[in-house]
C-alpha cells in the first residue's frame, strides 16, 4: 500500500505539470528519442573539436600562439564529453527498468529527472558546436617572448636588483620606478631584470623592452609595441592611433605581461597607447627607469626605488675590472694611483667605465700622474669625459622646466666639491641674483626657492645633504661647469676655483670678461691687483684668510650684484670703493674684522641683503641702515652695544623680512619688544649681559613666530627662566607644544652662573641643537621636581625627540640631564667636558636600540658613569670618543 501511495502521488505530480506545460511529459515518453539525440550531437562535437585541436596543432607547430577563447572552448568540451558519458551510463540503467512492455517507467520521477537533464545537455552541446567555428584558432606569438639583452657585470646593484625583483613577485605592486641621476646603471639594472624574466618565462606571457628617450614618438611607441606581441602585419601602418591602441589591447589583456621602459622623461599615458594597466586581476607589471622623481609621481608608481652611487669599495671593483690587472701590477706605483683616479669618479659608473676604459693602456705612473691631475682641475678635458660623460648628463639639465630653474641650477656649481650648502644662503643668493620672481613678502620668494630646489634633488641634479642643506654630486658639478661655459665656447665666462687651496687669486688678466667668480674657501691673504670686470655680477670671496685689499679693488666692477667676503677673520678694513658698488644687492662681511663703516656705505641704495655678524665694529653709525629703503635680511646678530635709536631705523624698513640680532640692555629689549612687526620678523636672537636681571620671562617668545636660534650669554645675574604670562595663570599643560616655542631649533646658554636648571626646555618640541657652556651653578637641565609636575598636568612628554646635537661644557655642578632615561631618536653627538659631578647619561637599554650618537669626553669622566647594565655601557662605548 505504501508503494502504491508513493506512486500514485507521483502520478499526479507530473499529470499536474502537464497541464502547466506538455514539455515534462516529453522527458518521460521521449527519453530513448534524446539519448539517440545527444549520442549523435556528441559524437559531432567530438568530431568538431578533433578539427579545431588539428588547427591548433598546426599553428603551433608553426611557432602561433593558440587563442584563449579556443582554448576555453576545447576545455569546455572536453567537461561536457564527460558529462555526456556518465549521463549516458544513468539512462542504458533506468531503461532496462522500464514494466508494461517497455513502455512505462517504473520510477516516473527518476525518469522525469533523467529526461530533463538529457535535454539540458543536449541544448549545452548544440551551444557548444555552434561556437566552434572560429576564424582563427590561433595567432602570431610575441617575436621574442623575452628580447635577450646584452648586459654589463652587476657591480654594486644586486641589493637594489633584489629590492625591484621582490616587488615584481608581489602582487600588489602594478608599476616600478627606478629614478637616478644620469650613468647611475639604471639601464643596466633594467637588463638584469630582463634577463632574470629570461630564467621565469612561466611566470609571464610576454617581457617587452622599448625606450622611449627624451622625446618621446609615441607612434613609434605603439610600432614598437606591436611587433613585439605580433600584430605589425602589412595593413599595421595604415592604421590610426586609435586602431593600433585597440589592437595592442585585445592582444595583452589576454596576456600576463611586464612592460620595461628604459628612459622615461615625462608621463606616459598607457592606456591611451593600448596597455592594460596592472593590477592585482591581471598580474601585469611596468618597470621604467627615469632620472627624475617626478616622473615616478606622474605614472602613479606603486613602488619608486632610488638608484644610488656607488660604494668606495664597490666603485673601485668596477674601476679595476674596466683597467685590467696587468696595468694595474705593471708598475708598483699604478694601483695606488689608480685608487686616487677611481676617487675622483665619485662612484657614478657612466664614470667609472669611462674613465677605467681610457685608462686600461696607460702603463706608467707619468700618465697616472696627468689623468689625476686632469680629473682634479678639469674633468672635462679628460678623454671621453665631454662626449660620453657630460653630452649625456646635460639632457637632464635640458629638461628641466625653464630658465630660471637652469640657471639656479648652475650656481650651484660655484660652491666647492663635496660643500654642504645651506638651502636659506642659497635662496638668499638667487633672490638677489634677481633669479626668483619679485615677491612682497621674502617668504613668498623662500617657497619659490625651496620649489626649485624640490624640483632639482627630484631631478637627481642636487642632493638633500640634511633638512636644511644640499649638496651637487662633484661630476653633476663639473658637467654645470662646462653647461656655464657653453659647453667650452665660451671659456672666460666664470672662473671657479672654489676650495683648490689657493694661496694667491689668479692673475686678474683672468677675470676679464667673466660673469661669476668663486674663489671661496680658499688661503688667499691679499688682494693687491686690480681688475677690470664690466660684465661681473657675482664676486665670492668668503672663507679665506683675506687681510688685506687693494685700494681701487672695486673700481671696475660697475654691474656688481653679489659679494661675499664673510668669514676672512683677520679682514679689518674696506677700500672706500666698495661705496660705489651701486648696482650691489647682496653684501656680506659677517664673521670679519671689520671696525668701521665708510661713510658713503650709504650710496648701497639697492642692498637686499646686508650681513654684518660678529664683526668688530664698535657702533653702527646712526643713519645708516635707514638709507637701505629695498632691505629684506640684516643680520647684526653678534654687534653689541645697540641703541634704541638703530631699532627704530630697523623698524623703518618696509621691505624687511629677516631679522638676526643682539641685544645687550632691558631698555634696547623694551623696545625692541614693543614693536609691532620686528620681533615677528626675528629669527636669531641673542641677550648679552643685561646686568640686574634676575628673571627672565620667556612669554615673550610668543610674538616671535620666526625665531629658530636664541642664545643668552653672559647674564650673570640670572637665576631663573621661566614661562609666565600675565593674569592667565596659564599651567605646564597649555604650553607644551604651544607655537611660541615650537620654532625654536637651537638654543645656547653661556656664561650665567647663577641658573640652576632649564625645564622650560620640555616645552620646545623641535629643538635640535643645545649647547650649555660655563654655566657652573647649573645643577640639573630638566629639574626632577619639575618634571614630575609637568608630566602630571600635561601628560606623556617626550622632550629632546629631535635633539642632533648635545654639548655640555663646563659645569662643574651638574648633576642630572634628565630624571628618565629617553630615546634620542635623532641624537647624532653629545659632547661632556668639564663635568665631572655628571654621573650618568638619560640612557638606557631602549635609547641604545634607536640611538647612533657619537659621545664626546674625557676617559676618566666616563670610567665614572653608571649605567643601567653592562650590556648598556658596552653599546654606547663603540660610539663613544674620549681624549685623555
Amino acid at each position: 500500500m505504501g508503494n502504491l501511495f508513493s506512486v500514485s502521488i507521483s502520478a499526479d505530480s507530473v499529470v499536474t505539470g502537464c497541464l502547466d506545460c506538455t514539455r515534462p511529459a516529453k522527458y518521460l515518453c521521449e527519453l530513448e528519442k534524446n539519448l539517440e539525440a545527444l549520442t549523435i550531437a556528441s559524437q559531432e562535437l567530438k568530431q568538431l573539436r578533433d578539427d579545431v585541436k588539428g588547427k591548433v596543432d598546426i599553428a603551433e607547430a608553426g611557432q602561433m600562439q593558440r587563442l584563449k577563447q579556443v582554448d576555453g572552448w576545447l576545455s569546455r568540451v572536453e567537461s561536457l564529453e564527460t558529462e555526456v558519458d556518465k549521463l549516458n551510463g544513468d539512462c542504458s540503467q533506468e531503461i532496462q527498468k522500464k514494466c508494461v512492455g517497455g513502455c512505462c517507467p517504473r520510477n516516473c520521477i527518476t525518469s522525469y529527472t533523467l529526461g530533463k537533464k538529457f535535454a539540458k545537455k543536449l541544448e549545452e552541446v548544440e551551444n557548444l558546436k555552434g561556437k566552434g567555428h572560429f576564424d582563427s584558432v590561433a595567432t602570431k606569438p610575441i617575436s621574442a617572448p623575452i628580447e635577450e639583452r646584452p648586459s654589463q657585470p652587476n657591480v654594486g646593484l644586486q641589493s637594489t636588483f633584489n629590492e625591484v625583483w621582490s616587488y615584481i613577485q608581489d602582487e600588489g605592486v602594478g608599476i616600478i620606478g627606478l629614478y637616478g641621476m644620469g650613468g647611475v646603471g639604471k639601464t643596466t639594472l633594467l637588463t638584469q631584470i630582463n634577463s632574470e624574466l629570461c630564467n621565469h618565462t612561466p611566470r609571464f606571457d610576454a617581457v617587452i623592452w622599448t625606450v622611449v628617450s627624451k622625446s618621446p614618438n609615441l607612434t613609434k611607441f605603439q610600432d614598437d609595441i606591436g611587433k613585439k606581441i605580433g600584430i605589425h602585419d602589412t595593413t599595421w601602418d595604415q592604421k590610426g592611433q586609435e586602431e593600433k591602441t585597440d589592437s595592442i589591447f585585445r592582444v595583452l589583456k589576454q596576456r600576463k605581461f611586464v612592460l620595461l621602459v628604459d628612459d622615461l622623461w615625462e608621463r606616459l599615458d598607457l592606456s591611451t597607447l593600448g596597455i592594460p594597466l596592472p593590477n592585482r586581476q591581471n598580474k601585469c607589471k611596468v618597470v621604467f627607469t627615469t632620472r627624475s622623481e617626478d616622473v615616478c609621481g606622474c605614472m602613479e608608481a606603486d613602488k619608486k626605488i632610488k638608484v644610488k652611487i656607488l660604494e668606495p669599495k664597490t666603485a673601485w671593483d668596477l674601476f679595476r675590472g674596466k683597467v685590467g690587472e696587468d696595468t694595474l701590477n705593471f708598475h708598483p706605483k699604478i694601483s695606488k694611483l689608480a685608487e686616487t683616479v677611481a676617487e675622483e669618479c665619485k662612484g657614478l659608473p657612466l664614470v667609472l667605465i669611462t674613465i677605467g676604459r681610457a685608462m686600461a693602456c696607460k702603463k706608467t705612473p707619468q700618465e697616472w700622474e696627468y689623468a689625476k691631475q686632469v680629473l682634479q682641475k678639469s674633468a672635462v678635458e679628460f678623454s671621453g669625459m665631454e662626449t660620453n660623460v657630460f653630452a649625456l648628463l646635460k639632457f637632464s639639465y635640458d629638461s628641466l622646466e625653464n630658465d630660471t630653474i637652469r640657471s639656479c641650477f648652475l650656481y650651484c656649481s660655484l660652491f666647492p666639491e663635496d660643500y654642504s650648502i645651506a638651502k636659506e644662503r642659497l635662496i638668499e643668493y638667487w633672490t638677489c641674483e634677481a633669479f626668483l620672481d619679485e615677491f612682497d613678502e621674502l617668504n613668498e620668494a623662500e617657497n619659490q626657492g625651496h620649489h626649485i630646489m624640490g624640483t632639482l634633488i627630484r631631478a637627481c641634479l642636487l642632493e638633500e645633504n640634511s633638512r636644511d642643506e644640499v649638496k651637487m654630486h662633484d661630476v653633476i658639478r663639473d658637467m654645470a661647469l662646462w653647461i656655464a661655459c657653453e659647453c667650452r665656447m665660451v671659456k672666460d665666462k666664470v672662473l671657479v676655483q672654489a676650495g683648490d687651496g689657493l694661496e694667491k687669486a689668479p692673475d686678474v688678466g683672468k677675470w676679464k670678461g667673466v660673469e661669476r667668480i668663486s674663489l671661496m674657501d680658499n688661503d688667499i691673504e691679499k688682494l693687491t691687483e686690480t681688475p677690470s670686470c664690466p660684465n661681473l655680477l657675482t664676486l665670492f670671496l668668503n672663507d679665506n684668510n683675506l687681510k688685506m685689499i687693494t685700494p681701487g679693488f672695486f673700481s671696475f666692477m660697475p654691474n656688481l650684484r653679489v659679494l661675499d667676503l664673510s668669514r676672512n677673520r683677520y679682514l679689518g678694513w674696506l677700500p672706500v670703493e666698495i661705496c660705489a658698488l651701486v648696482s650691489l644687492r647682496y653684501l656680506n662681511l659677517s664673521d670679519t674684522e671689520i671696525s668701521d663703516l665708510p661713510f658713503d656705505f650709504r650710496n648701497l641704495v639697492e642692498l637686499k641683503y646686508l650681513g654684518l655678524d660678529n664683526i668688530r665694529i664698535d657702533k653702527i653709525p646712526e643713519g645708516l641702515l635707514s638709507s637701505f629703503k629695498k632691505l629684506q635680511v640684516l643680520k647684526i646678530d653678534g654687534i653689541s652695544g645697540l641703541s634704541e635709536t638703530i631699532v627704530e631705523e630697523v623698524e623703518c624698513l618696509k621691505d624687511l623680512n629677516r631679522l638676526c640680532i643682539a641685544i645687550d640692555t632691558v631698555s634696547v629689549l623694551s623696545r625692541f619688544l614693543s614693536s609691532p612687526k620686528l620681533p615677528s620678523y626675528t629669527t636669531i636672537l641673542s641677550l648679552w649681559s643685561m646686568k640686574g636681571s634676575k628673571y627672565l620671562n620667556l612669554s615673550f617668545l610668543e610674538s616671535m613666530c620666526r625665531l629658530s636660534e636664541l642664545t643668552i650669554d653672559g647674564w650673570y645675574d640670572l637665576e631663573a627662566m621661566r614661562v609666565e604670562r600675565a593674569g592667565e595663570g596659564m599651567a605646564n599643560s597649555e604650553i607644551i607644544g604651544h607655537p611660541i616655542f615650537h620654532n625654536l631649533r637651537s638654543i645656547g646658554i653661556v656664561d650665567s652662573h647663577k641658573l640652576k636648571e632649564l625645564t622650560w626646555l620640555i616645552f620646545a618640541p623641535n629643538l635640535e641643537v643645545l649647547h650649555i657652556i660655563s654655566c657652573g651653578g647649573m645643577e640639573e637641565v630638566i629639574s626632577c621636581g619639575k618634571w614630575g609636575g609637568a608630566a602630571e598636568e600635561g601628560g606623556n612628554l617626550n622632550p629632546f625627540a629631535k635633539l642632533t646635537t648635545l654639548k655640555l661644557f663646563d659645569l662643574s655642578n651638574l648633576k642630572s640631564i634628565c630624571p628618565n632615561a629617553l630615546p634620542f631618536p635623532c641624537l647624532k653627538s653629545i659632547e661632556v667636558f668639564g663635568c665631572r659631578n655628571l654621573k650618568k647619561l638619560p640612557l638606557n637599554s631602549d635609547s641604545a636600540k634607536g640611538c647612533g650618537a657619537v659621545i664626546y669626553g674625557d676617559e676618566n669622566w666616563w670610567n665614572g658613569l653608571e649605567w643601567e647594565n653592562e650590556a648598556t655601557r658596552n653599546a654606547f662605548l663603540q660610539l663613544a670618543r674620549l681624549f685623555n
